[in-house]
């Protein structure tokens, strides 16, 4: 097992886009890394895929809440974005848990990755099935990472595909990391003992979904130690971090 003489952390990235399929996402996996790197000057975007309207099991909401809870949520991610510092949110709109890789959605992936080119991308890991015998990843969520991973290589780096999106004047643009979250594969860490804080706080801003069943202090500082504890950190978020271009990271 490594300890912290071991740990190195790279240095914030200029540009992040942070992908998932629903409101919170972020903010149950990276949030913090994504507060330390705004913290540090980065400017982050985060791209929201569905606006969660299908979170609800109450049987006195029928499809006529769809679009009201599609409002709430949108409303709870952009305060919890607020407290990261993210400079930007985009609302992609699709259908709330039937979420498929599809070219279309690899399109509008590959078009947010060439308008605001970022040095990062931060997304799920689409290989992550199961999280040991507890529970089933989303099958938004893989679908969301698939398209991500997807659209940042080759199509958002390769002129010949997509070629509408170069008469829209987006060019192709190579993505240089990506940090895969919510992964059972990790091999790099950040330390988010300044963070925690924030981390918590955005994500009680998704009151739609917590309900009261969920202690999200505790949660949260559990799940933090448990993933420093590979290089003994106190507080950390594991990622599988994908270098695509190591000469110029």
């Amino acid at each position: 097992m490594s300890d912290q003489r071991d740990f190195k952390e790279r240095p914030a990235p200029k540009v992040v886009l942070s992908i998932h399929a629903h409101p919170d996402d972020q903010e149950f996996s990276v949030a913090a890394t994504l507060a330390k790197w705004a913290r540090a000057g980065s400017r982050i975007i985060s791209i929201v895929i569905t606006s969660g309207e299908a979170g609800t099991n109450d049987p006195s909401k029928d499809e006529s809440y769809k679009p009201i809870l599609a409002r709430i949520r949108e409303g709870e991610q952009l305060a919890a974005n607020a407290i990261l510092g993210i400079q930007g949110t985009v609302f992609l709109h699709y259908p709330d848990g039937y979420l498929q890789h599809t070219l279309e959605l690899r399109r509008d992936l590959t078009r947010l990755i060439r308008k605001y080119r970022p040095d990062v991308v931060v997304c799920g890991d689409p290989t992550t099935r199961f999280f040991s015998n507890r529970y089933m990843n989303h099958p938004d969520h893989r679908a969301a990472a698939d398209a991500a991973c997807d659209a940042v290589f080759p199509s958002a780096g390769s002129r010949p595909i997509f070629p509408e999106l170069l008469s829209e004047g987006y060019e192709p643009h190579e993505v240089k990391l990506v940090y895969l979250g919510s992964t059972d594969q990790p091999n790099e860490w950040v330390d988010i003992s300044e963070t925690l804080e924030l981390k918590i706080n955005a994500l009680r801003q998704h009151k739609s979904q917590l309900n009261g069943h969920f202690d999200v202090d505790k949660e949260m500082r559990e799940w933090a130690a448990e993933e420093g504890k590979p290089v003994g950190l106190a507080a950390a978020e594991g990622f599988r971090v994908m270098v695509l271009k190591e000469d110029e990271v």
